[in-house]
């Protein structure tokens, strides 16, 4: 029932049933309402004109007349005939069988003894006589009811069926609904954890849903040229670039093993190679981070124990972070296996705890925690440094960007950007907290096999 109450698909099929049952009841009450007062109506005219032929044999031939022309009908009645009543100016029963009070005159619902089941209510129509007696027609209300029940029923099944009806349509309709927004939102996350090549599925009706597909993927294939030509433009430049910075890091290496006498122009040649080198390491990074976010890798995803991976490079990177003043601490939970790409998720883990050691003074307490976590892995690296300001938090995996305080450390502001690309790559959420004092960096993957 969650599922449909959390679907709009189904929400607003049920919503649609709904409304049609309202409009349907309504509609029968207002019928069964239109038909009770014909009827009563009908009963009515009757009444009316039995007392009016009863007053006209009363002008013609007086009292007693009348007298006996209410015994005459009332021995014909049969089982749904009248019932009629004489009364005395003093309000006294003199003729026929109807027992009940002398009602007031017109049209009343009266109460009367049945002689087959007592009590029982009735409509009358009364008239004054010209000697003060009162005339009284009636018909029991009985079969006015009956007919009632009967058409109650009769519009309680047909509601009943519309009700079925509506529900296995509107479940019909939802389930309809659903799995063509499906269709259209499985091709966008598919978009979104790389895969640009997926389409929305396209049928042969040509309805709404397929003239929105088609629209869609001709978005897409727009916006996939369009990132491919930067995709393309920003690798070439790489590549056109990487060429003759690596021909002149050459030359430069040639010019410093001739052995030139001259000191100051060596330790010029040596700079310059350092600086050719940061260019070079900064072009892969970029190259690195391009690939990742392009989706491809993903193909080759394969089962992968973080607990080890984890647990290596923490033993293999505590020496280097203790021989810079620090401390590189780990809690590793054994038996953690994810889907990912083994070389990507230890650039990342490795990045995290550079980042740790690059932009912390020395003495920094690092602790990484590797944990399952509402089925799935969670990894943590935290620090006790001065952290990171929570207005700056969002902004530190954007690409070159270095805050005010890590300016003088050597980096281009690519180690986080490339952390979050190999995140959103694995579907793993990223985020950075106050570790009171410092920065605790959390990756949360999902789909944890035990």
């Amino acid at each position: 029932m969650r599922a449909f109450l959390r679907s709009a698909a189904y929400r607003i099929a049920f919503v649609y049933s709904a409304a049609f049952a309202l409009a349907i009841a309504l509609l029968g009450l207002i019928v069964f309402w239109a038909m009770h007062l014909a009827f009563e109506r009908q009963l009515e005219g009757v009444l009316r004109d039995e007392a009016s032929s009863l007053v006209l044999e009363y002008r013609s031939d007086g009292p007693s007349e009348l007298r006996g022309a209410i015994a005459e009908r009332e021995a014909m009645r049969s089982s749904n005939a009248l019932f009629y009543a004489l009364f005395s100016p003093d309000g006294r029963r003199i003729a026929g069988s109807l027992r009940t009070d002398r009602p007031d005159t017109g049209f009343r619902t009266i109460t009367f003894i049945d002689p087959r089941e007592g009590p029982d209510r009735a409509l009358a129509y009364a008239v004054n006589l010209s000697d003060g007696s009162t005339l009284v027609v009636a018909a029991d209300r009985e079969q006015l009811e009956q007919i009632d029940k009967t058409v109650l029923a009769m519009f309680g099944a047909g509601f009943a069926a519309i009700i079925v009806l509506g529900l296995a349509g509107a479940l019909l309709l939802g389930s309809y609904l659903r799995r063509r927004l499906g269709a259209i939102s499985g091709a966008a996350e598919a978009i979104v954890i790389g895969d640009i090549s997926k389409r929305v599925p396209i049928g042969s009706r040509g309805d709404e849903f397929d003239r929105l597909g088609g629209s869609l993927n001709a978005m897409l294939d727009r916006i996939a040229g369009l990132v491919g030509n930067l995709r393309q433009v920003s690798s070439d430049i790489a590549h056109d670039l990487r060429t003759p910075l690596a021909r002149l890091r050459n030359q430069l290496e040639a010019g410093l093993r001739e052995g030139a006498a001259d000191t100051a122009q060596q330790e010029v040649i040596r700079n310059a190679i350092l600086r050719v080198d940061e260019v070079l390491s900064l072009f892969a990074a970029i190259l690195r981070i391009s690939e990742v976010e392009s989706g491809a890798v993903r193909l080759g995803f394969q089962n992968v124990d973080l607990s080890d991976l984890v647990r290596d490079l923490a033993e293999s990177y505590a020496p280097a972070v203790s021989d810079d003043g620090g401390s590189l601490r780990w809690t590793v939970e054994p038996g953690i296996l994810i889907d990912g790409d083994r070389e990507l998720l230890a650039q990342a883990t490795i990045n995290l705890i550079e980042n740790a050691q690059r932009h912390t003074p020395p003495g920094t307490a690092i602790q990484v925690t590797l944990s399952r976590r509402n089925g799935g892995a969670r990894l943590l690296v935290a620090d006790d440094g001065p952290g990171v300001p929570a207005a700056d938090r969002e902004r530190i995996v954007q690409r070159f960007t270095r805050l005010e305080g890590s300016r003088s450390t050597p980096g281009y502001g690519l180690g986080l950007n490339l952390v979050a690309a190999i995140a959103r790559l694995h579907g793993a959420r990223l985020a950075f907290g106050d570790n009171a004092p410092g920065l605790v960096v959390t990756l949360e993957f999902p789909g944890v096999a035990a």
